[in-house]
């Protein structure tokens, strides 16, 4: 089997926002890896995005510093792109925030800070590209943009991060929404939803790995392992939650954080490359 061939992306150009570091420059790697010619990456800080510039090397990954959470921001990325490039192959709307306090406590600067990034910003960032994202999709094959969700959005997690999850819900189905719209550009909007992973924005996760494996559920049960009360129930078990994926929907949801670094490569490049 030639993975080459199969999942192959010689010459297009790509764009990962907040690709400087966690999930996102697995991304970058992932796409270079797979032929990318040039990766835009996008990131607040500019000192962590030249890291991973001079990581992967200034020929194929170029840095655009970005404030995501404004729509001037995405203007001003999508009108730099636009100066650098005449077409858009590949849009990953990585770029997220997390928020979490006690329902009692939750700001609502913690609500519009997560739900401005996580929702509003893969909307409006896609249309402000949506010019090159045409033309991408003109180049003989279609052009593709992916939706980092994440499993928090099917699912209850233990902590108290009402906006994210709320958050990563809004965007699997913003993604059903946007591919039955796009594909009429010959544009495939699908979504990606990894489970916890170890990073800093997920500190919660970084610092107690072995609770991000389980969910809340009414009446103190606890899914993926035992009762709130200590006791187990028959397959629940956390180790047996399975890398799956559902076509029909273009959701992709994995553990990213129990598979091997080239399962994670070969993971991107099915999300960009199958319709």
């Amino acid at each position: 089997m030639d993975i080459q061939s199969l999942f192959g992306l010689e010459g297009r150009i790509a764009l990962v926002t907040g690709g400087s570091r966690g999930i996102g420059k697995m991304f970058v790697e992932g796409l270079l890896a797979a032929g990318c010619a040039r990766v835009y990456i996008s990131a607040r800080k500019v000192e962590q995005m030249q890291a991973t510039i001079d990581e992967f090397g200034a020929d194929r990954v170029i840095g655009i510093p970005a404030d995501l959470s404004q729509m001037d921001g995405m203007v001003a990325l999508a009108d730099e792109l636009r100066r650098r490039e005449t077409r858009l192959d590949i849009l990953i709307n990585n770029a997220g925030a997390a928020w979490g306090q006690p329902f009692l406590e939750f700001t609502e600067a913690g609500w519009h800070r997560t739900m401005d990034l996580n929702v509003k910003t893969p909307f409006f960032l896609t249309q402000k590209l949506h010019d090159l994202l045409v033309e991408g999709g003109k180049a003989g094959h279609p052009a593709k943009v992916i939706h980092v969700s994440s499993i928090d959005g099917q699912r209850i997690n233990p902590w108290e991060t009402y906006a994210y999850q709320a958050s990563k819900a809004a965007v699997i189905q913003l993604t059903r929404r946007m591919a039955a719209r796009l594909i009429h550009d010959n544009i495939i909007v699908t979504s990606i939803a990894p489970g916890a992973f170890p990073s800093e924005m997920n500190k919660a996760a970084k610092d107690a790995p072995d609770a991000s494996d389980l969910s809340v559920q009414p009446r103190r049960r606890l899914r993926g392992g035992r009762h709130a009360d200590g006791g187990w129930r028959r397959g629940q078990c956390a180790a047996a939650e399975p890398l799956c994926r559902s076509g029909r929907q273009g959701l992709i949801a994995a553990r990213l954080h129990s598979i091997s670094r080239i399962a994670q490569i070969h993971l991107i490049a099915e999300a960009v490359t199958q319709a």
